[in-house]
C-alpha cells in the first residue's frame, strides 16, 4: 500500500516538474489492445527505456532495449536510435510511466512517432503481453 501511494506520489511530482519545465508530450490515449494491434500487424514497436538490469530481469517479447541513460547521453543515443525505425509508431514503456515521457521527448526530438505509454512492465503483463523471463 505504502509502496503504491509512493509510487503515485512520485509520479504527480515529476508530473507538476515536467509541466513547469514545458515538456508537452503526454501519456497516449490508444488503448493497450490498439498497441497490441499495431505492434502485431508491424505498425509499431515497444521500446523499452529501463535500465539493463530492469531488462536483464524480465522484458516483453520483441521490445527493444533503450535504457533512458544512454538515451540522454548523446554519442550514446546516437548508436540506439539507429536502432529505432522512423517509419513506425514508438511506444515507450518502463516501470511506472515517468521514465518513458522524458524518453519520450528525447525521442520526438529526433523526429518519431512516440507514444508514452503509463501503464509500467507488470502492468503490461498484466494485461497480457508477452515477456520474456528473466535471468
Amino acid at each position: 500500500m505504502m509502496r503504491r501511494l509512493f509510487a503515485t506520489l512520485a509520479l504527480f511530482v515529476f508530473g507538476a516538474v515536467r509541466l513547469a519545465i514545458g515538456q508537452e508530450l503526454a501519456h497516449t490515449k490508444d488503448s493497450l489492445q490498439s498497441v497490441k494491434s499495431n505492434v502485431q500487424s508491424g505498425k509499431a514497436v515497444i521500446v523499452d527505456v529501463r535500465e539493463l538490469g530492469e531488462w536483464e530481469a524480465g522484458h516483453l517479447k520483441g521490445a527493444i532495449l533503450a535504457p533512458m541513460s544512454k538515451l540522454k547521453n548523446q554519442s550514446q543515443a546516437t548508436e540506439l536510435l539507429k536502432l529505432l525505425p522512423k517509419d513506425k509508431i514508438i511506444y515507450t514503456h518502463c516501470k511506472a510511466g515517468g521514465r518513458s515521457l522524458t524518453c519520450g521527448d528525447i525521442l520526438k526530438a529526433h523526429g518519431y512517432d512516440v507514444r508514452p505509454l503509463k501503464p509500467g512492465y507488470d502492468d503490461l503483463v498484466k494485461a497480457g503481453f508477452e515477456k520474456v523471463e528473466g535471468k
